[in-house]
């Protein structure tokens, strides 16, 4: 079989994989996206839309205002906006164990939004619609990467070699591994990993409730762990996340409707009434990943695939979306000045931008969880005067919520406003 070439090869057809693979395409070199699931790229939208009046997909991703600019910019958006999102404008954050209580406004800053409760499969599919207009970016379903080859002596500038077990080789200069948290190129490269248990596991499922959640994400700190109801465009209608014990979670699982609706209730503490309909459930456990390195020569790890976190702020994909941006960044602009794209030096760029930044962002959540899940009095004290003291104090939350909005920080060039680009 006739070994197949591209500039840059990208394993992963995921939210994170396809922004990158269209954020690279404006480099004019020939990309190839490589997803293991078949279906038909230009159906995709079409079949979204259609499934849409069934009902709410139980995932979902709260992105952030830098998120919103990058997919804007990879020709997303717009699609997006056709199908199906949510702008929130209010977040209100409360400790259910004391009387710390804070909440941020998109009015405080002059915003009209936060950011976007957005379904998964509304962003793959719109990003796969903005694929088709790509002239140099070739999608390939049905590929699923078995093998991939040490770095060795460049063959006609490639450094890699794929197989797929259907037989097809795939030669590149740079493969991008985005292919999820249990990465299978990540494992053939032999990058090891940082790994600890949350001793969490998180249940998902769409909630109808008796009051309107005003366009508002909801956060309770409980002592199992933090309850999320993330607002949906149907003004009763949210996604919840509920990080709780197994012991707990399994129980819940096992309730029927209208034990978990009045568990549930109770657990948010009616702050939207009663939850009158809960959807099927979905249990996850969680686990906080991070691989201590990005890069080899001709490789870069991104997305779940170089690091998980829990899903206590809805950070991850955002996360990802920016390792995206950042590696397209710096490899625009090493193609630019004409330096190889899949050498360690140009790759080590995106590393040393993007590793501190989600390594930072892991250690927040885990001082989150730590400082929540414990019950001592005084740890309680501490946390209910911060947040009432937060809330107090203007400059430092409105830097909190520019932080987690991505209006501030070391965002890359394609996440950021126009304004910003200064």
């Amino acid at each position: 079989m006739t070994v197949q070439t591209a500039d840059i090869i990208i394993v992963g057809g995921g939210m994170v994989g396809v922004t990158a693979a269209l954020a690279l395409a404006a480099s004019g070199l020939h990309i190839v996206l490589l997803e293991n699931r078949e279906f038909d790229p230009e159906r995709l939208i079409d079949d979204v839309a259609g499934q849409l009046t069934a009902g709410y997909d139980p995932r979902v991703s709260a992105l952030t205002c830098a998120s919103q600019q990058l997919l804007t910019h990879v020709g997303a958006w717009p699609y997006m906006q056709q199908l199906r999102i949510n702008p929130y404008t209010d977040m209100d954050v409360w400790d259910g164990e004391g009387s710390g209580h804070i909440h941020f406004s998109s009015r405080e800053l002059h915003e009209l939004a936060l950011g976007h409760i957005v379904e998964n499969r509304v962003t793959v599919a719109a990003l796969y619609a903005a694929a088709q207009q790509v002239d140099n970016l070739s999608v390939v379903t049905g590929a699923s990467v078995i093998k991939l080859s040490e770095p060795g002596s460049a063959v006609d500038g490639c450094l890699r070699l794929l197989t797929c077990k259907d037989g097809s080789q795939w030669r590149s200069k740079l493969v991008v591994a985005a292919d999820g948290a249990m990465s299978k190129v990540r494992q053939l490269a032999s990058i090891p990993m940082w790994e600890w248990d949350y001793g969490h596991h998180a249940i998902v499922t769409t909630v109808r409730t008796e009051k309107p959640h005003q366009k508002t994400a909801w956060q309770r700190f409980t002592d199992d762990g933090p309850l999320a109801f993330l607002p949906l465009d149907d003004p009763h209608c949210c996604s919840i996340v509920w990080s709780t014990s197994p012991d707990h979670a399994a129980a819940l699982i096992e309730l029927d409707d209208d034990a978990f609706c009045a568990a549930l209730t109770r657990a948010f503490e009616g702050r939207l009434g009663d939850a009158l309909w809960a959807d099927k459930r979905h249990l996850f456990p969680l686990r906080q990943r991070h691989a201590q390195y990005y890069v080899q020569a001709g490789l870069a790890v991104i997305g779940d695939a170089a690091h998980t976190i829990h899903p206590l702020a809805g950070q991850g994909v955002n996360l990802g979306l920016m390792d995206a941006a950042a590696l397209a960044e710096q490899v625009l602009s090493a193609h630019t000045r004409g330096e190889e794209i899949g050498s360690e030096a140009v790759l080590k760029r995106f590393q040393r931008q993007r590793q501190s930044a989600n390594l930072q962002m892991s250690a927040s959540m885990e001082a989150f969880k730590q400082l929540f899940g414990h019950q001592q009095p005084l740890l309680k004290l501490v946390r209910n005067m911060g947040m009432n003291t937060l809330s107090r104090l203007s400059p430092i939350k409105q830097h909190v919520v520019m932080q987690a909005m991505g209006l501030s920080g070391d965002i890359p060039a394609l996440a950021r406003r126009p304004i910003d680009q200064g």
